[in-house]
């Protein structure tokens, strides 16, 4: 066993042990439904900060998309991560934190369907939302799974990435059954410092490598670079450092709509603002968490901007995927500060993943245990039986995106940009419009669904035809957006051609009293 394998091992074990223990202390407090959902609503903002920080951020973002844009883009990769901290959390909490908590709390709604059944009074619009959320949530916890799967091959070359999957999936699953969201909460604000602490000692590894030069040199040895000549998709200085993504300005646009306000309309994301206790520690949270997100999103894309400089020009064998785990090994495969300097990250990248296939089970768990099934059943579920019966189905779960994982599906960020734009297109529109209008109906809130879904599947039908589902997921990006963008516009739209019976308006009337209270 190598140095770096034994350091990394032995951090892997104090981590899991960490772990454990958190979810063994908050069984205690998430004995009833509410405590296990979303944590009484008691939640604090640095715990809630760190939390909906940790959820943005996956190993897929380190893996994916950082080694991805950074190769193909450059330096103007992170304005995908400008845009994550202001568009994608600052706007986010300024817009909606405080409203779904008021709102939520008034309908004693703890999941997103819940609060579709609730505010529109639809159970149909309940059991439609909790399908999709299990359905396309599946892809996308998969994608986390090889996101740092590929990562810990790379450390551990002889073991075979299947066997980290299982790992992750089970120690998720310890926690997370034991103390819910509560323990979710706060092993993310472990996972929070850890990711903090790794992304910048990680800065100034790879701005320390001969090949970058250092801050000053940086960007003066990327405007020098030359692709190798049997590169297969040549790219010149000129491209990697424009500050605007040069050719690649367009796909830097789209990217940026999709990861930023697509977590206007992901539940995972969402359900944090129902457990944060009050107005303060909103607005607490709000700074806290767009700090972090400026740390680690501008971070991960600064750090794959340097991808072409360390390695060479050379693509490694597992393109792009294998950028950043190439470009670690490369960085602090040397010396015993870098060896232990490589655990700290593949635990950061273990933080950041684990966080993230937390909440995306909870939310796809909860949706089956506390929304489809009594939806469903003609007679009324008792707490105690969903709560049973959500521990379970967030083993199921785990277990089923272990499964989709160990596939051989090497287009981790479409992958992901696929389950994101699916999701986020249906429920962007009846979810903010919700929160904002009381003129909105119910026949437009569902139109605003099932436009968000055909857009999304339409689109992938269409080119799945034409030219194969590889092509359909490479445009996955654009439809995501497109789907956000129909959804919002959607939902006004029907509404104002339908009306609600009059008992639904007066019930909407008494429920926006909810903003005047504290």
């Amino acid at each position: 066993m190598t140095n770096p394998q034994l350091y990394t091992i032995i951090a892997l074990a104090v981590y899991a042990l960490a772990m454990a223990l958190i979810g063994c202390i908050s069984y205690g407090k998430s004995k009833t439904l509410d405590g296990f959902l979303i944590g009484g609503r008691n939640i604090g903002a640095w715990v809630t900060a760190f939390a909906y920080g940790t959820t943005y951020f996956s190993a897929v973002v380190f893996v994916g998309y950082a080694g991805q844009h950074g190769w193909n883009i450059g330096i103007g990769a992170i304005w995908i991560g400008i845009g994550n901290a202001v568009l994608g959390c600052l706007l986010s909490w300024l817009l909606f934190a405080n409203r779904t908590r008021k709102m939520t709390k008034k309908l004693e709604a703890r999941t997103m369907p819940d609060y579709f059944g609730k505010r529109y009074n639809s159970k149909g619009m309940k059991i439609l939302a909790a399908i999709i959320i299990f359905v396309f949530l599946v892809p996308y916890s998969a994608a986390v799974y090889k996101g740092l799967g590929s990562l810990f091959s790379a450390v551990f070359p002889g073991v075979e990435t299947w066997v980290w999957m299982l790992i992750i999936a089970a120690l998720t699953a310890i926690y997370l059954v034991a103390g819910g969201y509560i323990a979710t909460a706060y092993t993310d604000l472990i996972q929070g410092i850890i990711m903090i602490v790794g992304v910048v000692c990680l800065i100034v590894a790879v701005l320390s490598h001969d090949a970058v030069g250092g801050l000053g040199g940086f960007i003066e040895n990327l405007r020098n670079f030359q692709s190798l000549p049997n590169d297969p998709n040549p790219i010149t200085g000129a491209q990697l450092t424009n500050l605007f993504g040069g050719s690649a300005f367009k796909f830097l646009c789209v990217n940026i709509m999709l990861t930023s306000f697509g977590t206007w309309g992901l539940p995972q994301m969402i359900g944090k603002f129902y457990a944060i206790k009050d107005t303060a520690a909103i607005k607490r949270g709000t700074v806290i968490s767009t700090l972090f997100c400026i740390i680690i999103g501008c971070g991960a894309y600064l750090i794959g901007s340097t991808s072409r400089l360390i390695l060479g020009g050379q693509l490694p064998a597992g393109g792009v995927d294998s950028v950043i785990p190439s470009l670690l090994m490369e960085v602090l495969g040397g010396g015993t500060a870098g060896i232990i300097l490589l655990a700290v990250i593949m635990i950061l990248l273990l933080s950041a993943s684990m966080s993230t296939l937390e909440a995306v089970v909870l939310t796809s768990a909860s949706a089956v245990a506390v929304d489809l099934i009594p939806a469903l059943r003609k007679r009324e579920t008792k707490p105690e039986t969903q709560m049973l019966l959500t521990r379970i189905l967030c083993l199921v779960f785990v277990a089923c995106s272990f499964i989709f994982a160990t596939q051989n599906i090497p287009i981790i960020v479409s992958l992901m940009s696929f389950s994101w734009g699916v999701v986020s297109g249906c429920f962007i529109g009846p979810y903010i419009w919700g929160l904002f209008s009381k003129k909105i109906t119910k026949i437009g809130a569902c139109a605003g669904i099932l436009s968000g879904l055909l857009t999304v599947g339409g689109a992938t039908l269409v080119i799945s035809l034409n030219s194969g589902f590889s092509a359909a997921a490479a445009k996955s990006p654009e439809m995501g957006v497109a789907a956000m963008a129909i959804s919002l516009i959607i939902v006004p739209l029907v509404s104002a051609f339908t009306k609600n019976k009059k008992a639904d308006c007066e019930r909407v009337d008494e429920l926006f009293e909810c903003y005047k209270e504290n």
